[in-house]
């Protein structure tokens, strides 16, 4: 484990970072990203991330959002977990990828077209246990809230 990630993996489990994450990563990335052309996200220093691109799921609209994800394997699949930091409300991009399966993610600077399929029952189960091991706060986000986080796994089309 590189050095700080422990002290990172404890802060990111604090309520105050879920207040406050939300509004200041996002923006971060979006602009790091566009600047440097899609070759750097800044979140991606502390976990992989991508930035996905799917249609609103009331407008049809492109939104986009960076996320951390979990690649898996060689790079052919990701795990994105809806954990909205442990806020009550699943995130908007979970509602999108229900409605508007087809998505595409940039993901070390080369836009992926993919395909989202909602995980459940064992799958979902084996996928959120390799997501705790991942990254262990995923499991206080879910203590914090009533809700099942929704896990998504991405396959390129």
């Amino acid at each position: 484990m590189a050095p700080g990630v422990k002290l990172i993996q404890k802060v990111s489990s604090t309520l105050l970072f879920a207040r406050l994450a939300p509004h200041v990563i996002p923006a971060m990335d979006k602009a790091v990203h566009r600047l440097t052309r899609g070759k750097v996200l800044l979140s991606a220093r502390m976990l992989p991330g991508v930035i996905l691109t799917a249609k609103g799921a009331r407008t049809g609209e492109p939104r986009t959002t960076p996320l951390a994800c979990m690649p898996e394997g060689d790079g052919a699949t990701w795990l994105l977990i809806g954990s909205n930091f442990g806020r009550p409300g699943h995130p908007a991009w979970t509602a999108n990828l229900l409605k508007h399966p087809d998505a595409e993610v940039n993901w070390k600077g080369r836009d992926i077209a993919v395909r989202a399929r909602l995980l459940e029952g064992e799958e979902r189960a084996e996928a959120w246990r390799a997501a705790l091991e991942f990254w262990p706060p995923y499991a206080t986000y879910q203590a914090r809230i009533e809700r099942e986080i929704r896990l998504f796994r991405l396959e390129r089309r």
